[in-house]
């Protein structure tokens, strides 16, 4: 039964600060607390020498477990690019999506998983249709030979159908924030200033929570944010290669989509790091994936699929939402694919295999949800006798 717990938590990419993951893990654990009848108290944020990160106790009939949890989000990163003009945002957007075709990026993502390969190209086909219907309307004075008076109606008619029609009916889909995605992906792959600032001070940081003691440390990583655990926790072994001593880390990627930088041609300090952390002998590391989640690549071996093929792979773990959620809920959900990412994160309405709150904060050692099944709740009674 594990008493005491540090979690090193890397979001994925979300407009997000600490406070608002902390406010969205209260949530979701309120709704544990209903589903495995137990209680999970979640404390205020502290930011201090380890970053930010908050408690969480957990108990239930003949158990009980703190937690900490650090979060190591990145939105501030988000914040810089998303402030950006406009136009600015979708050129630099386009610039990023060349990118990741002269990278060999894209074609990667067809061969290995189409749907990640279709996600890659929606936010790009978007826009593309969307200037294109504009220009139309702008062009309809040529088209029909009208006087050139015409356009004098027809140009700002064609700006004011792509920035007040197609641009605000965008954010239904989080186009811009899609194009944003890839951007930070592509300097994730080529360790620009920016990202290698963050995993500096985060290497930092971790290094200090590590000082703690703890029955056991976990790392979890969301999407995007398993290219910054990957890299912040290399980066530490790196400068510290006795962090681990005598511990041990379960490492735990959750719709991991660090193949969506690795794959990049540029990504070579990042492929190292993989390669690093998946040889290192405290380490302990596997992959949960879920077939309704579009936005990660299924069924992919990210170690190998990095260049290291003779190392250690982490174990696939699949698990289906829908044991999780109500079938009303799945129903509503189901065709949403950023929520159906998200849910990785979110609290359940019915017992299953995997909880991200029970993971985090229970008394099970992380490592047993390694042989989840995602249509049985694991059993907690087991850890009383």
């Amino acid at each position: 039964m594990i008493q005491s717990r540090i979690v090193l938590h890397f979001p994925g990419f979300e407009p997000l600060d600490a406070e608002a993951h902390r406010q969205r893990y209260k949530r979701s654990a309120a709704q544990a607390s209903a589903v495995w009848q137990a209680q999970f108290k979640v404390d205020d944020l502290l930011h201090d020498a380890q970053g930010a990160h908050f408690s969480v106790d957990a108990y239930g009939e003949g158990w009980a477990t703190r937690s900490q949890i650090h979060v190591f989000d990145h939105n501030d990163l988000i914040a810089a690019m998303r402030a950006e003009p406009l136009w600015m945002q979708i050129a630099k957007g386009f610039k990023a999506g060349f990118d990741v075709v002269r990278q060999g990026g894209a074609w990667r993502y067809f061969r290995n998983a189409w749907r990640f390969g279709l996600f890659f190209l929606f936010p790009f086909l978007f826009v593309a249709a969307g200037l294109a219907l504009a220009v139309n309307i702008a062009a309809i004075p040529s088209t029909f030979e009208l006087s050139s008076l015409w356009f004098l109606l027809a140009l700002p008619a064609g700006y004011l159908v792509f920035r007040h029609g197609v641009i605000p009916f965008s954010d239904r889909y989080h186009v811009l924030h899609l194009l944003a995605d890839w951007r930070l992906a592509v300097a994730v792959a080529e360790n620009r200033r920016e990202v290698d600032a963050f995993i500096e001070r985060a290497a930092g940081e971790v290094g200090s929570a590590l000082e703690g003691s703890a029955d056991e440390i976990l790392v979890t990583s969301h999407s995007m944010g398993a290219n910054f655990a990957i890299s912040v926790v290399g980066r530490l072994l790196e400068t510290s290669p006795d962090a681990l001593k005598g511990r041990r880390l379960v490492f735990v990627t959750l719709g991991g989509a660090a193949l969506q930088c690795s794959l990049l041609s540029s990504a070579s300090l990042l492929r190292q790091r993989i390669g690093a952390l998946a040889r290192h002998p405290s380490v302990d590391w596997f992959d949960i994936q879920c077939l309704t989640d579009p936005i990660h690549l299924y069924k992919c071996h990210t170690v190998a699929l990095s260049g290291h093929a003779d190392a250690p792979q982490p174990k696939l773990v699949f698990v289906r939402f829908k044991h999780a959620l109500s079938a009303e809920r799945y129903q509503k959900n189901r065709r949403d694919f950023l929520r159906m990412h998200r849910q990785y994160v979110l609290g359940p309405d019915q017992p299953s295999g995997f909880d991200f709150t029970l993971m985090t904060a229970g008394p099970l050692p992380a490592r047993s949800f390694e042989a989840l099944e995602s249509a049985t709740a694991p059993k907690l009674q087991a850890t009383q006798r």
